[in-house]
């Protein structure tokens, strides 16, 4: 994937056809080129040979990630595993190679020896360090660009969860990981799944060919119930106890980065997406906790944040988040209107019969064995990591946040020296005009 080139800060260039396909068609013919000569750097070229696997974070989405990867590559096996908790690795390995949830070609992939299966805060090096060809990274968000630059220093092909940071500093050393990795012709995948979704990926090319003309505005909405709560994990209550905040991760903004980053960026990563894979150079938002609790206990999360991004083109994107405290509502959903017409960025497309959890694994696959395109998401969906911790800093310091203020900020949320033992204190709720923007 080239860079995307945003346009100049705070200009209001119009979108038109003509010069959209102008900035697309000289990005596709130098992607054309490099394609005769941009290979993965562990390319193996026979499409039969294994890859062994490395998982870091074995939680249900970690757990189920292998699995996908396996369905959709047969020659894929699980070698190593790495969690802070035992039994959460423990129960990983339970359901993949012993339960009945999974099929046998799975369960038969899963070729973890008791020497390989690592655990603590520094589990995600050795798991890197065992020999893997490649590595998955599902842990809190909050580790990802720790995780990240261990994995693209070490010249290993990453499938990374998203979102890919949780605050500002995190955000901006992932941009340089990316840019490393694609000189490095490392394939990144992240888990943004709808960019190996046919329906997304035909619709997205169809909008920016101009079927609907050129694009005007565009909405963004992830309106559903809560995921998990504090209240969930009470049995292991200690508040302040950075073990017990990373089972309850979600509640915690310094490990999930408010729904707005954790779920929500998958709407906010198809605009950007739609619109050249750039990002905004401002927003302004709003929002607070209504239902959610002012206790310790529920973390210090928002249950809302409605956010208005302004492009260097002057398209905006009105963006909504929101969580019920119980599932009685569910809109999860992208629009992009254009001057001929709208799109749902999934209508001018082609269903699949294949999962895109399980497409996105192929697709990498086939990148690193050189059996099809070069593949490298994690710039691409970086700027779109950025853009929603802007949205979640407006909304929590009640200010205007710029690109330039988020690409130069000093917001570091990560607790330094962590272990199983420690605590870290939970701020309270931001307040707008209390809450200072770092």
């Amino acid at each position: 994937m080239t860079e995307p080139t945003p346009a100049a800060p705070h200009t209001k260039e119009s979108v038109t056809r003509r010069n959209f396909m102008q900035r697309s068609a000289g990005s596709a013919a130098a992607t054309a080129a490099g394609l005769q000569i941009v290979r993965p750097q562990a390319l193996r070229g026979d499409e039969n040979e294994k890859l062994s696997i490395g998982i870091v974070g074995c939680g249900g989405r970690g757990t189920r990630g292998v699995a996908e990867a396996i369905r959709g590559n047969p020659n894929y096996e699980l070698h190593a595993m790495g969690d802070l908790f035992e039994d959460q690795l423990e129960r990983s390995l339970r359901r993949l190679r012993d339960s009945d949830e999974f099929p046998a070609e799975v369960k038969q992939q899963i070729k973890v020896a008791p020497e390989n299966r690592f655990l603590g805060y520094d589990a995600y090096k050795k798991v890197v360090d065992s020999g893997v060809d490649v590595v998955f990274l599902h842990t809190p968000p909050g580790w990802r660009p720790l995780h990240l630059e261990y994995a693209i220093n070490a010249n290993k092909h990453v499938f990374a969860e998203k979102p890919l940071a949780t605050d500002m500093m995190g955000a901006q050393k992932v941009i340089r990981l990316a840019k490393e990795s694609e000189q490095k012709k490392l394939t990144v995948m992240i888990g943004a799944q709808r960019r190996s979704q046919k329906e997304y990926v035909e619709s997205v090319q169809r909008i920016q060919d101009g079927e609907i003309g050129d694009v005007v505005a565009t909405y963004a909405n992830w309106i559903s119930g809560p995921v998990i709560k504090g209240a969930d994990f009470i049995e292991r209550l200690d508040e302040e106890s950075l073990a017990w905040q990373q089972r309850a991760w979600y509640s915690h903004v310094w490990i999930c980065g408010d729904q707005i980053v954790e779920q929500h960026l998958h709407n906010i990563d198809v605009i950007n997406w739609v619109l050249g894979d750039t990002h905004p150079v401002s927003v302004v938002a709003s929002g607070g906790a209504v239902w959610r609790p002012r206790e310790k206990l529920y973390g210090n999360i928002y249950d809302h944040v409605y956010a208005d991004f302004e492009y260097a083109n002057g398209v905006r994107m009105s963006s909504h988040c929101r969580q019920y405290p119980e599932r009685k509502v569910r809109r999860v959903n992208e629009l992009v209107v254009g001057t001929r017409g709208r799109s749902t960025v999934r209508d001018l497309g082609t269903p699949s019969q294949t999962s895109p959890y399980v497409q996105e694994h192929i697709d990498m696959v086939k990148s690193i064995n050189g059996s099809g395109p070069y593949k490298n998401q994690a710039l691409a969906v970086a700027y779109s990591t950025m853009t929603a911790i802007m949205g979640r800093e407006s909304a929590y310091a009640g200010i205007e946040v710029t690109w330039d203020m988020a690409m130069n900020s000093k917001q570091n949320l990560i607790p330094d020296n962590p272990s199983l033992d420690g605590k870290h204190d939970v701020p309270e709720l931001p307040r707008p005009g209390e809450y200072e923007f770092i």
